[in-house]
């Protein structure tokens, strides 16, 4: 029975085979989840639309009452977009005529606008969602790797300690990168006018000052990778244990991602609503350097939403939350494990032909 538990090896495969398998599955998710968050944010701008001249009232994605940004998420990543008054959002924010539900709303803009508008904002975002995944996954089995060599008695807790370290890592690497796109989206500047924006903030603040929302990102999503990593290989192996199921298959590890995202997801929850929080107010920065608040800390953030909305308030969006990170988990990880698994076979082949 212990011979059908094969614990996510990453042995017998390189790292770039490694890369290359997480990159596919990244495209893939994203390709997957995108459509329902453009869908999403057409539905939220239809209830409170971009108005040059008169800007919205309400929130729109958890943005400011000036309708100033909204977050887009394509499974990987959440990525902050900037608009003025409307501007730059034409793609996101059209208005072809009255949605009455999601599906409605997939329907008409298939109709009207085309398939591919399903996909609006979708290159851009693959251009850092794709490194930082493959970053993240690769080290994630490369640290796994080398901690089962290392530790012993301690085992069960690798994928806790393994998928923490891979996440702050990725986060460290691809947070100032997140910054520099949002300043150019939001100043709509040149490369050139780009390296000077920056070389003055590095000399006025520092060069921490290009890690701005870094706290709040990995306070989120450390301990969701580290949950996540955690409960997916418990589920996964106790799956595989199962006499009713054919070992590590492509469903045992996407019914074990959907399983241990939802867990990581709703354990999360308040981290991610402060996030959410904390990026709105770097928009509002970006838009309005001048009036721009201090942003508060996570700890005050949190006290603030507790006492506007109670505790629920830290729990807001638990349902949308669960519905994109449990398909997005599935995909991402099942993908991955079907590249490495392929990579695995083809170089055990290529090792027969060569004997």
């Amino acid at each position: 029975m212990a011979e059908k538990v094969s614990p996510s090896p990453g042995g017998g495969i390189t790292p770039l085979q490694q890369m290359l398998a997480s990159g596919t599955g990244a495209i893939l998710t994203s390709l997957f989840v995108t459509p329902l968050d453009v869908v999403k944010i057409r539905l939220q701008a239809q209830r409170t639309p971009f108005s040059k001249g008169n800007p919205a009232r309400g929130r729109v994605g958890g943005c400011s009452p000036r309708g100033k940004c909204f977050l887009y998420c394509n499974g990987l990543m959440d990525h902050l977009y900037v608009c003025q008054n409307g501007n730059g959002c034409t793609a996101w924010y059209k208005a072809p005529g009255h949605f009455t539900g999601t599906l409605d709303a997939f329907v008409k803009i298939t109709r009207y606008e085309g398939i591919r508008s399903l996909w609006s904002g979708l290159p851009p975002t693959l251009v850092m969602a794709v490194p930082a995944t493959v970053i993240y996954f690769t080290t994630y089995d490369q640290l796994r790797d080398y901690l089962h060599t290392r530790v012993g008695s301690w085992g069960h807790y690798i994928p806790l300690l393994a998928g923490a370290l891979a996440r702050l890592g990725a986060v460290t690497v691809i947070s100032p990168l997140e910054l520099i796109r949002t300043k150019m989206q939001s100043q709509q500047l040149s490369y050139r006018e780009l390296r000077v924006c920056i070389q003055s903030a590095v000399a006025q603040d520092g060069w921490l000052s290009l890690w701005r929302g870094w706290g709040p990102t990995v306070l989120r999503d450390v301990p969701f990778s580290a949950l996540y990593w955690f409960n997916y290989e418990l589920v996964r192996t106790w799956l595989c244990r199962q006499p009713w199921l054919d070992g590590a298959t492509f469903m045992v590890s996407f019914a074990s991602g959907a399983i241990s995202g939802t867990v990581a997801a709703v354990l999360t929850l308040p981290f991610d609503v402060v996030k959410t929080q904390r990026q709105i107010e770097l928009g509002d920065s970006e838009v309005h350097p001048v009036t721009a608040s201090k942003p508060s800390s996570t700890w005050l953030l949190m006290q603030r939403i507790r006492a506007e909305s109670g505790t629920r308030g830290l729990f807001a969006g638990f349902l949308p939350r669960v519905i994109k990170v449990a398909p997005a988990c599935a995909i991402m990880i099942s993908t991955y494990e079907f590249g490495k698994s392929f990579f695995q076979k083809l170089n055990q082949e290529q090792q027969l032909r060569g004997l």
